[in-house]
């Protein structure tokens, strides 16, 4: 009996001793900064992707990365035989269109309108004697009617001959404008087997090498500004009403280990993408760093507000996001302030003395 009660005492101060007694802290006063956090990319200003109007083969490309490029330059050349021969038979329309090529057809009609009148002058001439006579007495009536009828025909054929000149002149120039227009369209199509830059800036890369596809739902190449960049940051949307024009942000990026640079909020996109159900917010480096790509991907923290005197506990510390535990398992209430990553600040609940004792 006297064995078993020492066995049992052994258990039991083995047990006690096995106790891990629980981690405790004390406020303390410091700083705190509160901060959204974000991922994202570097982007190029005026970053964007060139397109082609048509499709068709990549006949040559006329650029390469890196290249410097102004507005209009050829970025590359679409095979365009096809539209190369219908901009000729255009331009070959035109021509035979043309007022000027149709010169012999008006003279043709203008000398009817001379031969016209003519006629119309002596027809005229021969009514006005004839009526002269029949004022007289002299004649017969049907001689009378007779010139009457030839003077009224040339005047109706001197009037159509006229009028058959005007609608053949008019009907030229319509078909001169009508085949000039068409062929601007068809040059302006030819154009667009050229693919040009819509912009200054360097070509970042490209996207389709000679004898590729190209269709006017793929991009060909990437171009942006030659130096100037900004970061584009995803904002979560329950970070969105947070975050305002002008914040300070600390950027870190893996190709830049160990190292933080300083930007500032310059844009808020002000639609959420349904899918991520993130905002777009685009911000500028204070001082970029010295070398710097497009495409570079980043992490930043987007500083809301900041204190340099505050009571702070670790995070870990806070139950249900309003209590903390004091000595003998005493709950306190408490409420609270900024918040990062690792500590959170106590307006109200405690004096700063407090032993708490950290949540299992």
């Amino acid at each position: 009996m006297f064995l078993r009660s020492v066995a049992i005492l052994i258990f039991w101060g083995f047990c006690a001793s096995c106790r891990k007694d629980p981690e405790t802290t004390r406020p303390v006063m410091g700083s705190i900064t509160e901060s959204v956090y974000a991922s994202g990319i570097i982007k190029g200003v005026n970053q964007y992707q060139v397109y082609s109007t048509v499709n068709g083969l990549v006949d040559k490309v006329l650029v390469t990365e890196g290249d410097l490029i102004r507005k209009g330059n050829p970025v590359m050349k679409l095979v365009s035989r096809i539209a190369k021969m219908n901009a000729e038979n255009a331009a070959i329309t035109a021509v035979y269109s043309s007022v000027s090529s149709n010169a012999e057809r008006l003279n043709e009609l203008e000398n009817n309108i001379s031969q016209a009148r003519l006629k119309l002058e002596n027809d005229a001439l021969l009514f006005d004697r004839q009526k002269n006579l029949w004022y007289q007495k002299i004649g017969t009536r049907n001689e009378f009617e007779q010139r009457e009828l030839s003077y009224n025909n040339s005047l109706t054929a001197y009037e159509t001959a006229k009028l058959r000149y005007r609608e053949t002149l008019k009907q030229l120039q319509f078909q001169e404008e009508q085949s000039r227009k068409n062929l601007q369209i068809v040059r302006t199509s030819a154009e667009d087997y050229t693919v040009k830059s819509e912009g200054n800036g360097k070509v970042y890369t490209l996207l389709k090498k000679a004898g590729e596809m190209v269709t006017p739902q793929t991009a060909v190449a990437i171009i942006g500004d030659a130096d100037n960049f900004l970061i584009e940051l995803q904002i979560d949307e329950y970070d969105i009403a947070k975050v305002r024009i002008g914040q300070k942000i600390l950027v870190n990026m893996d190709s830049y280990r160990g190292q933080t640079f300083e930007a500032k909020v310059s844009k808020i996109i002000p639609y959420m993408n349904e899918r991520s159900k993130t905002f777009t917010v685009e911000a500028t480096f204070v001082k970029e760093p010295e070398v710097i790509y497009a495409n570079l991907t980043c992490e930043a923290n987007i500083v809301i507000s900041q204190k340099s005197r505050a009571l702070t506990i670790p995070r870990d510390y806070l139950l249900d996001n309003g209590y903390v535990l004091l000595q003998k398992d005493r709950k306190q209430k408490v409420s609270t302030g900024l918040m990062d990553y690792q500590r959170v600040e106590i307006l109200t609940g405690l004096q700063g003395n407090e032993n708490l004792i950290k949540p299992q």
